[in-house]
């Protein structure tokens, strides 16, 4: 996929990018330049460790609203169909 850069310094990631990355309007992005690649990852807070009973069980620290809505089964079918 292609986008291109704006006078402003400004990048558009294609809607079907920012739904399966599960960027929303204001996402905080973590920016690296790897040699000649510039890589963006979503800043998401770490799970809080919680315990239960005695375990101890990882529990999101973000709100229900502000975590990305991910189908994970469709990933997975979607890799799958990637190879032959």
């Amino acid at each position: 996929m292609k986008t291109t850069i704006d006078k402003a310094g400004r990048v558009v990631i294609p809607a079907a990018l920012r739904e399966r990355a599960g960027l929303v309007a204001g996402a905080e992005l973590e920016l690296a330049l790897e040699d000649s690649a510039i890589r963006l990852e979503r800043v998401a807070p770490a799970p809080r460790l919680v315990k239960v009973g005695r375990r101890l069980v990882a529990r999101p620290s973000a709100p229900s609203r502000a975590r990305p809505n991910v189908d994970v089964a469709a990933l997975v079918e979607e890799e799958r169909s990637r190879w032959p």
